[in-house]
């Protein structure tokens, strides 16, 4: 619980991992339950947060972990296209 996010000396070197991913799975969900354009735009949100973080830890990532990283990106934008087309 106490292994860092992101090694360094940041902000986000403090944050524990188990409370990332809960902040993480909650957005994601009220997103989800709220629907239309508020939680699309929750979900927009968490796609910046996340492409935010990509784009700082691009260097330090393998060929890999960028791809599968990139793809979870994608499909969190298109889950917010979606949840705002079907409001």
């Amino acid at each position: 619980m106490k292994a860092q996010l992101l090694s360094g000396n940041g902000p986000l070197s403090r944050v524990p991992p188990l409370v990332a991913f809960l902040v993480v799975a909650a957005v994601f969900a009220l997103g989800i339950i709220i629907g239309g354009g508020t939680g699309a735009a929750l979900l927009g949100l968490l796609a910046v947060g996340v492409a935010v973080l990509l784009a700082a830890t691009w260097q330090v990532l393998q060929p890999g972990q960028r791809v599968g990283r990139t793809l979870v990106l994608l499909i969190l934008v298109g889950v917010a296209i979606s949840v705002l087309l079907t409001s």
